[in-house]
């Protein structure tokens, strides 16, 4: 029997035959690290904020100490806001959300500065944060387009 269809190859009808931008590359696993560091940083912010919320003694400083004079309660609430905020935004940045790496570059510049404002109270820990806030923005802002190419 003879077959009737084509010599010719079919047509490669995959994603990629169609994709105009290039392929991932190995960066994208800096946006997992970034996401996986958001994670850590608002969780590192819960706990700060926790400690400041409950135990005003804990820290090295007393209020008036402060570059900002503010009350331990209130830079409590503020540093447990914005860990749960940088949490969620973690999720949209592993989704490939282009808003959420924007959020997220952004909710990390606030932490650094809050931490800055904060460095008195708690040195060590402040400086910790600032680095992660730091890691996260550069992975954001650097190579946080792959993610989104990399999804199907």
């Amino acid at each position: 029997m003879t077959d009737v269809g084509s010599s010719r190859p079919s047509a490669d009808r995959t994603r990629s035959a169609y994709d105009l931008e290039p392929p991932p590359t190995a960066w994208t696993g800096w946006v997992v690290f970034a996401s996986a560091m958001m994670f850590l940083l608002g969780s590192f912010q819960a706990v700060q904020g926790l400690v400041a919320v409950f135990d005003d003694g804990f820290y090295h400083v007393t209020e008036s100490g402060l570059v900002l004079e503010v009350d331990y309660t209130v830079w409590g609430w503020v540093h447990l806001l914005l860990g749960v905020v940088i949490i969620v935004c973690a999720l949209g940045v592993l989704t490939g959300n282009a808003a959420a790496r924007t959020v997220g570059v952004l909710l990390a510049g606030f932490s650094a500065l809050a931490n800055l404002v904060f460095i008195e109270a708690y040195p060590i820990w402040s400086v910790i944060i600032i680095t992660i806030d730091v890691l996260v923005i550069y992975a954001l802002i650097v190579h946080g387009r792959e993610m989104r190419s990399s999804r199907m």
